[in-house]
Parts: structure tokens; sequence; C-alpha cells
């Protein structure tokens, strides 16, 4: 299972700041964890979503050993 850790806004909105999922692609991902948490949803298209320290599109596979960040807009100055 993928590792996802959240950060932030995506923390606050999920209650996490780490789970374990199942799903097998990042798309798949998306929406599990955005159906999972509705919170989240409104934020999710606004994140960075990495997986490895690296954008990806949708498409791309998640292993067991895959880390995926969640990562909100920051503001600052």
């Amino acid at each position: 299972m993928a590792r996802v850790r959240y950060f932030a806004a995506a923390a606050e909105a999920t209650g996490l700041d780490v789970e374990e999922r199942p799903e097998a692609t990042l798309g798949a991902l998306r929406r599990a964890v955005a159906s999972d948490h509705p919170g989240l949803g409104g934020i999710l298209p606004r994140c960075a979503v990495l997986v490895g320290g690296a954008r990806v599109g949708d498409e791309t596979p998640l292993g067991s050993d895959d880390l995926v960040d969640v990562l909100p807009p920051f503001a600052g100055g």
C-alpha cells in the first residue's frame, strides 16, 4: 500500500497526517481520498500531489513503497 502524507489544510481536512492506501494508480487514489474525506474534496484540485517527490500523471501506478505527499497551496511573505 502507498503511504499518503497530508500537510497543512489537507491534514486539517482529513484529520490525519498520514495513512496507508490500497489504490493502484494516482488517479484512483485522488478519487478515493476525496470520497473518503469529503472535506478534502474542495481543496484537492488545488493541491500539489507528489509521488516520490515528483509531479506525475493520474495514470501513474502506485506500489507498496511509494510515498505520496498532498500539499495544499501555501501563502507566505
